[in-house]
């Protein structure tokens, strides 16, 4: 079985806003060379949810885990993100699919933003 991972997120017009995403690919795929990541967006940029998973399960993968790279749970997270889910399960029924939590909701996170935010400035 190849599990592979999609970090799910809003998107931009705004090529630059990309950057921190694509980083996490890339940390991912160099710590975890056997697992595909792919990066996915609902809107404004490109690949949207449907065609990275399309592209992941064409080369072979069976299990999905969608990873909504959002700070919290809002209407992206909440509404529109298991309705395109539900899609992918039908359009793929022999791929299992996981979604994991809003990034930002996850304990680590929080505590690693709370611990950025009290650094002391350069002097």
């Amino acid at each position: 079985m190849t599990h592979d991972i999609v970090l799910f997120a809003h998107g931009s017009r705004d090529p630059l806003w990309r950057a921190p995403m694509e980083a996490v690919a890339t940390r991912i795929a160099s710590q975890s060379p056997d697992r595909r990541v792919i990066c996915a967006y609902l809107e404004l940029c490109e690949p949207a949810l449907p065609d990275a998973v399309r592209q992941l399960v064409a080369d072979g993968a069976t299990a999905v885990t969608v990873v909504p790279m959002f700070l919290g749970t809002g209407k992206h997270a909440r509404e529109d993100l298991p309705l395109l889910v539900q899609a992918l399960r039908t359009a793929h029924p022999g791929v299992q699919f996981h979604v994991q939590t809003a990034i930002g909701e996850d304990p680590r996170m929080t505590a690693l933003m709370a611990e950025i935010a009290c650094e002391s400035p350069p002097i």
